[in-house]
């Protein structure tokens, strides 16, 4: 064994990463047999996970502000590409001032931390990690996402956000170093495991393969996307793991190139390549354009000559994680950008997005539908007066009413129906953070729930399937796509009152009823089967 060298699979580079000191305290150092040993009391690790969970669901990096405002300088990018980066600049603005997170979807809570040989906590890291997660989502107007199956079937919200998916690794070295990342529902689900084989690596086969499944993604999950491909891996596992770290941009530092030893590397031929190919989809920054992404990571892993996994994920428009480390001199958090006015250019908004119309909601259901039917799919639309917000539990609870031979109530027939479910509500607003959630979720529902008379007009994000675009020629109804992202300036903009209708014990998943005024949206699917998505796919 003399002669063995052991080689890292992940070399990554030096960390340019700029921080800001929490504290000096909870941190001393000690000598054990001639090294420096650093004792960290488990209330820098609540401290440090508390206001990373707190910074990262107002706050975004500089480097992603930046390529928002790059689209609104681009000749080339479209004006609904111009209307939504403009929008998610807003949204982050409004974000800035901690009161109303960017997303109402505050996400699963995921800490990554990599602990050196010489770091001392005395045990029960998760723990306080863990109280620190759960001291913000109880004090902050976050919303709680997390179920916990009863049985197999019966759930029930923890009403912390607790669990918290936290990974510990033994590392070298004498500090603790930390991911923490706020994954919403809508970005996970966009993440992807294909089993390949030796076939699928040449140049022709993969782009092709590629091309294909980037088209699968839609806009459910908000873009423009931080894209991460992930070609190879020692085992699934792995490779949807590196998927994960590399959308997050924390594989950046790796090396350009493979060796013999099987070290990842980033293929940034590739990354130009598939760049590339996004902006060519049409698809664009959710109704059309040039801004599918912002970027591209492809990472490149060793395999077992028999499997080729490959992986495929996103970051959304919702770009929450944030580093953090504790040394001997403190705990130590990645600075943020707290004044993202700097990147809000001085803009006409009429001139983005092209013409508006203007759709009173007050009106009875088939005049609304009326009105939509005069105009193409793709048209902007502002929207004022009620709806009503249900989403998957409230959608089960009305198909029940159905299966027992009960009629839909009226609100679902007279109103159309926003898929959403807002975080809490701050003192002295009307509303939390309270954008749309993926419409693809419900799609089960839409042709039953248009039959029996209900759900006629529906608002959500992303793309929908075939089923629903054969309901809305079928029966005459429409599906309105809204901007994916902008939660913040929605709920301080857009949405005057809120009141929950039904089912109030479902919390955010009760059926609600909301006033809004200038709403923006979009027709994306018609009463006469015309869908924005269904060319580009």
């Amino acid at each position: 064994m003399s002669d063995f060298l052991f080689r890292e699979m992940f070399p990554l580079g030096e960390d340019a990463t700029p921080y800001r000191k929490l504290t000096g305290d909870h941190v001393s150092s000690a000598c054990f047999e001639g090294q420096r040993m650093v004792k960290v009391d488990p209330a820098a690790l609540t401290l440090l996970a508390a206001q990373a969970l707190a910074d990262c669901q107002h706050l975004l990096r500089p480097g992603h502000l930046a390529q928002l405002r790059a689209i609104l300088d681009d000749p080339e990018a479209s004006d609904n590409d111009k209307f939504v980066a403009f929008d998610l600049l807003k949204n982050a603005n409004i974000a800035a001032g901690r009161v109303l997170p960017m997303c109402q979807d505050t996400g699963t809570s995921i800490v990554l931390g990599k602990k050196g040989e010489r770091v001392w906590t005395g045990g029960g890291d998760a723990a306080a990690l863990a109280a620190g997660i759960r001291k913000t989502f109880m004090e902050t107007n976050l919303r709680y996402s997390q179920v916990a199956p009863l049985s197999m079937y019966e759930e029930v919200n923890t009403g912390d956000n607790l669990p918290a998916q936290i990974d510990l690794f033994a590392d070298e070295g004498d500090e603790y170093r930390f991911l923490f990342i706020a994954k919403g529902g809508g970005s996970a689900n966009k993440t992807f495991l294909f089993q390949q084989t030796k076939a699928v690596l040449n140049p022709k086969s993969l782009i092709k393969f590629v091309d294909e499944k980037i088209r699968t993604l839609g806009t459910a999950a908000c873009p423009p996307y931080h894209l991460a491909i992930v070609i190879g891996g020692t085992s699934a596992e792995l490779t949807l793991k590196t998927v994960k770290l590399a959308s997050c941009r924390y594989l950046d530092t790796l090396p350009t190139s493979g060796n013999k030893f099987g070290q990842a590397f980033r293929d940034r031929d590739f990354e130009a390549e598939v760049l590339r190919l996004t902006r060519e989809t049409g698809i664009g920054a959710q109704f059309g354009g040039k801004y599918f992404c912002h970027d591209v990571r492809v990472i490149r892993l060793p395999r077992h000559g028999a499997s080729l996994p490959i992986g495929i994920g996103v970051s959304c428009s919702a770009d929450r994680q944030i580093l953090g480390k504790i040394t001997a001199e403190g705990v130590f958090l990645e600075e943020l950008e707290t004044n993202p006015a700097k990147y809000l250019p001085e803009i006409d908004e009429a001139k983005l997005g092209g013409p508006v119309v203007r759709l009173d909601l007050t009106r009875p259901m088939a005049e609304i539908r009326r009105t939509l039917s005069q105009f193409p799919i793709k048209t902007r639309l502002s929207l004022t007066g009620p709806l009503i917000v249900a989403r998957d539990i409230a959608h089960a609870k009305l198909q029940e009413r159905l299966e027992r031979g009960e009629t839909l109530p009226q609100y679902v027939r007279d109103h159309p129906i926003y898929y959403a479910g807002p975080a809490k509500t701050p003192k002295g607003l009307a509303s939390g953070s309270f954008g749309p959630t993926t419409a693809g979720r419900m799609d089960s529902y839409v042709d039953r729930f248009m039959a029996a008379g209900g759900s006629l007009v529906t608002l959500a994000k992303g793309n929908r399937s075939a089923e629903v675009r054969e309901a809305c020629r079928k029966h005459g109804g429409f599906y309105l796509g809204s901007i994916g992202g902008p939660a913040a300036r929605l709920a301080q903009d857009c949405i005057k009152k809120v009141e929950v209708l039904e089912y109030p014990e479902l919390g955010m998943e009760a059926i609600w009823r909301i006033e809004v005024e200038n709403f923006p949206a979009f027709i994306v699917v018609d009463d006469k089967g015309n869908d924005f998505f269904a060319k580009l796919a």
